[in-house]
């Protein structure tokens, strides 16, 4: 494809810096870009970076030393000729020097322009242009290297064999169809029904992988709630390895949620520390306990805290009580530091029914809530025992974390799985294409039906990869890209 327009846009975040970046793409980024700058001989050398300076056409006085880099078509980010200026990074010189380009005859390039201009001329295909935006929003360096392979093509790579082998039952097919006079030699049926059988096998292992895929890209929030005064601030506190929240022995000193993100395990997890959940004593508390509950059910995993130095309370069981039905849970029994009024869970016990000093059990004895369990489907939470004080337990509070929040992260090296919500719906329903198909050769219906199941298995690995497309697709691809990209 050739744009017959010059894209102009600042590719730099916005804000003051030691270097800015301007990029233009297009026919005629290099005369745009010799008629602004100053070089020390024409014409400009590609890909070498040549110091100039910026002087505007209207007055020609100097306003800024810089570094352009040019690249040629097709040897280029988009495959057309492309300049990059690196100048000083104050606002106002990037701006200017956006609209002295705009005024030579660029155009404001849209968001993801530049991206969408190497996918349209075939620099990269639609999965790696995705992965180029998970690449620049990446909070973990394990999230970087995910991206990274697949802006290298990773998801491509292991889609490519399997188009390969529809494309090659359909040619056979369709040849059967064609030259049915001439003799020509059909694949047979239990060939199909195996090489269909391969395919879907991989591409049901994709789709299972996907939730960790997609906890690896958007990560997840973890709500931490208790009463007042058990150290839900100080086990924050902790889990962060700052003094991030405020810390007092007055109940009730979290009036609000507090969060931060951190890396656990290459996963950007959102800790939230809520206010204590009791009765409320005033208004401001009464808002802040509103805002725990509504936390807690925005949150992927909970983590209830209790004190383990005071006996089990009639408030931290309607708090688990509150919890189980919500996901994913875990109790921490804090204060370990301190003699225990709350023991360990005995084995072989759901940790609802653990038994507080002298072998009285948890009000709502453990049959009700043993009975519960096999009722709702609700699994028992896990238990770990921890000293914000002391960092006892934090370790084994992390892993338990992270094997909670992403049960499948054996589900392949990085870039071997998938990240993304489209790619997923895509694979199954190309599985369904190939259920059809596989079903369609099982009875031996003619090769007419079993073609439209298997173009129907086709299109949606066509979707993925770019070879077909629509565009409504493309614009909800390119346009979540920032300007410049």
């Amino acid at each position: 494809m050739v744009s017959e327009d010059t894209i102009v846009a600042i590719s730099t975040p916005p804000g003051r810096g030691g270097l800015g970046v301007v990029r233009l793409s297009g026919v005629r980024a290099i005369e745009i870009a010799t008629r602004l700058i100053k070089l020390p001989k024409l014409p400009i050398e590609t890909q070498r970076a040549t110091l100039g300076a910026f002087a505007p056409v209207e007055s020609g006085r100097v306003l800024d030393q810089v570094v352009v880099t040019c690249f040629r078509a097709p040897h280029s980010y988009t495959a057309e000729d492309v300049v990059e200026i690196s100048c000083h990074g104050a606002p106002i010189i990037l701006r200017y020097l956006e609209e002295c380009c705009l005024a030579q005859g660029a155009r404001a390039a849209e968001p993801g322009e530049f991206t969408l201009r190497a996918f349209l001329n075939g620099r990269m295909d639609l999965t790696q242009a995705e992965a180029v935006r998970d690449l620049i929003e990446s909070q973990t360096l394990y999230q970087a290297r995910v991206a990274a392979q697949q802006l290298g093509g990773s998801v491509s790579t292991r889609l490519k064999p399997h188009k390969q082998v529809l494309l090659d039952l359909i040619a056979r097919l369709e040849a059967g169809i064609d030259f049915a006079e001439d003799d020509v030699a059909v694949i047979g049926w239990p060939e199909i029904l195996t090489r269909l059988d391969r395919i879907s096998a991989d591409l049901e292992r994709l789709v299972e992988g996907y939730e960790y895929g997609r906890i690896v890209r958007e990560g997840l929030t973890l709500a931490i709630v208790g009463r007042p005064n058990v150290g839900k601030s100080s086990l924050f506190n902790r889990l962060l390895n700052e003094e991030r929240a405020i810390v007092t022995p007055i109940p009730g000193t979290t009036r609000d949620l507090v969060a931060e993100t951190a890396n656990l395990g290459g996963i950007p997890l959102r800790f939230v520390d809520t206010a204590g959940v009791r009765e409320a004593l005033d208004e401001v508390e009464k808002i802040g306990v509103a805002r725990t509950f509504s936390a807690i059910a925005d949150s992927d995993l909970r983590l209830l805290v209790v004190d383990a130095s005071e006996p089990w309370t009639e408030d931290d069981t309607l708090l688990l009580e509150k919890l189980r039905p919500l996901g994913a849970l875990l109790v921490a029994l804090n204060k370990s530091d301190l003699p225990p009024q709350v023991t360990d869970v005995a084995p072989g016990f759901s940790p609802a029914h653990a038994a507080l000093k002298g072998g009285a059990t948890l009000p709502g004895d453990a049959a009700r809530f043993g009975q519960a369990d096999l009722d709702t489907g609700i699994p028992a939470p896990q238990i770990v025992r921890t000293s914000a004080l002391t960092g006892e337990g934090i370790h084994e509070l992390k892993e338990k974390i992270l094997a909670l929040a992403a049960p499948a992260r054996d589900a392949g090296p990085e870039g071997e799985f998938i990240t993304n919500l489209r790619h997923q719906q895509l694979i199954k329903n190309s599985l369904a294409g190939l259920a059809k198909a596989h079903q369609a050769a099982e009875q031996r219906m003619h090769h007419e039906m079993l073609l439209l199941d298997l173009y129907d298995a086709l299109r949606p690995l066509d979707l993925i990869t770019g070879a077909t497309y629509a565009d409504d697709v493309l614009d909800i691809i390119f346009k979540t890209f920032c300007v410049g990209k």
